[in-house]
């Protein structure tokens, strides 16, 4: 059976999927008000159980729609919670309903959009796709960015398994998933999905967590693995020791999926690593502070869970198989990439890493895409152009369309019916004056549709112009 999450389901008893109003009763109903989700999150310390925070939710509250873009939704509230429910599924849900209200574009969020739409540009993107590939390698845009190196590396030692493994460089857009921007989010990753599986894909190879979670979600038919899964298929099992001790720091994204987790510790140890496990690690493990786009928006939230980690670590080194937790990490704890050590052996760990930052990150992307232009025959390749405004485009036009069907039918009966025939002004101007005291509303009106309905405007203006309506409609005096 796959590893993956039904989040597009919905669970009366997580309150996972679903509509708001569903998703506010299920966890309303769920939520026995133990507080052992208040005990590790300083999110709902502020703002109640979650069946408090279901029960006066209101929408058309400015609080409340702000309120769901501060929490991580790192789901660690799920994972000790007895009666299973999901909070940040709920919360997610609101952040969705404020982008349906019109109420979600925070400037703070404007630079995670930025960096996105660079991802998923003609200018970042590419696809090569050899003879007979079925398994492509989606590496995400943190790793491509601050250790593209290490990318290279890893499709190498991966094609050794897969012959004509493929290579995609995109965005899976899971920023915009996280902000509620669901139209945006299902228009992007399914035009990928469809133009992979189109392309004969059965099979995605991702390295970042972020990216696991997103194909794993909503990848269709797909096949999902990790790259650690993967990698560690080659592991023999000894008993070497380099004396040097690691702790790691599994991703929160995957903290339901323990096959990732394993896998990561015996490639770590099959370096000869010893594990010491923080207080918090797989199931249990924290956010590192930028998840759910919190740290722009929330920054006090997110430092939180830097120096309950820091503290976690108690000066050991942290390693982490995601290329944005080793980037936030850093800033509170010595932390490196799993990939770093395994290429770079006990200097991957020995040292402080010195990842690339923006703007450098974004030249080794580009660097690193035309390595895979350079060195990888295709017999498919692309760079995406898609922009997920095409949907919108076409709606646009349709209803266009639409209005000039309703018009030209509209003229049509206006013609059969003759009404071109009584403009003239006699019969224009005692037809409205007719209409006694309301005159002047039927003049303005006809003066108006009349140019849309294709009728001479002359004969109406001159009508108005010597007609004697009462009232003095004409003059407005």
């Amino acid at each position: 059976m796959r590893d993956r999450e039904k989040e597009c389901s919905f669970d009366r008893k997580t309150g996972a999927g679903g509509s708001i109003r569903e998703q506010l009763e299920a966890v309303s109903n769920a939520c026995i008000k133990c507080d052992l989700c208040l005990k590790e999150c300083a999110f709902l310390r502020k703002y109640g159980r979650p069946k408090e925070i279901a029960d006066r939710y209101d929408p058309a509250r400015k609080d409340d729609e702000r309120a769901a873009f501060e929490c991580s939704l790192c789901r660690l509230c799920r994972a000790v919670c007895p009666a299973a429910v999901d909070p940040a599924g709920l919360f997610l849900q609101m952040r969705r309903e404020a982008v349906r209200r019109g109420n979600a574009d925070y400037p703070q969020h404007a630079a995670l959009k930025g960096y996105e739409r660079r991802g998923t540009s003609r200018a970042y993107s590419y696809y090569g796709l050899p003879e007979g590939c079925d398994t492509v390698f989606f590496p995400g845009c943190a790793l491509s960015g601050t250790r593209s190196e290490k990318v290279i590396l890893a499709y190498q030692k991966l094609k050794e398994s897969f012959p004509s493994l493929g290579i995609v460089l995109d965005c899976c857009t899971k920023p915009s998933h996280d902000l509620g921007r669901e139209d945006y989010f299902t228009a992007m990753f399914g035009e990928m999905i469809d133009y992979l599986a189109g392309c004969g894909v059965k099979r995605v190879i991702v390295a970042c967590p972020n990216c696991y979670r997103m194909f794993s979600t909503y990848g269709r038919d797909l096949s999902t693995k990790t790259v650690y899964e993967i990698l560690v298929q080659d592991v023999v099992d000894g008993n070497r020791q380099t004396g040097i001790v690691a702790t790691i720091h599994d991703s929160c994204v995957v903290r339901f999926h323990e096959g990732i987790h394993e896998s990561v510790r015996r490639l770590l140890q099959n370096k000869g690593y010893s594990i010491e496990e923080m207080p918090h690690f797989g199931n249990l493990t924290l956010c590192c502070g930028e998840g759910g786009a919190v740290r722009p928006f929330a920054p006090d939230f997110a430092a939180i869970w830097g120096r309950l980690r820091q503290r976690e670590a108690a000066g050991r080194r942290v390693v982490t198989y995601c290329a944005s937790c080793a980037n936030t990490l850093a800033r509170f704890v010595p932390s490196v990439h799993v990939l770093d050590i395994l290429w770079e052996g006990e200097a991957g760990v020995g040292r402080k890493k010195r990842a690339a930052k923006p703007p450098l990150t974004y030249w080794k992307r580009l660097r690193l895409k035309r390595w895979f232009k350079k060195n990888v025959p295709v017999g498919i390749s692309r760079e995406r152009t898609f922009t997920g405004e095409e949907a919108g485009k076409k709606g646009a036009r349709g209803k266009f369309l639409v209005f000039l069907l309703f018009l030209a039918a509209v003229i049509v009966v206006v013609k059969a019916a003759g009404v071109s025939g009584r403009l003239e002004q006699h019969a224009l101007r005692t037809w409205i004056e007719s209409f006694g005291a309301i005159a002047p509303i039927v003049y303005v009106l006809t003066f108006a549709v009349a140019p849309a309905l294709l009728l001479p405007g002359l004969p109406i203006t001159i009508a108005g112009g010597f007609s004697s309506v009462p009232y003095g409609a004409w003059s407005m005096e």
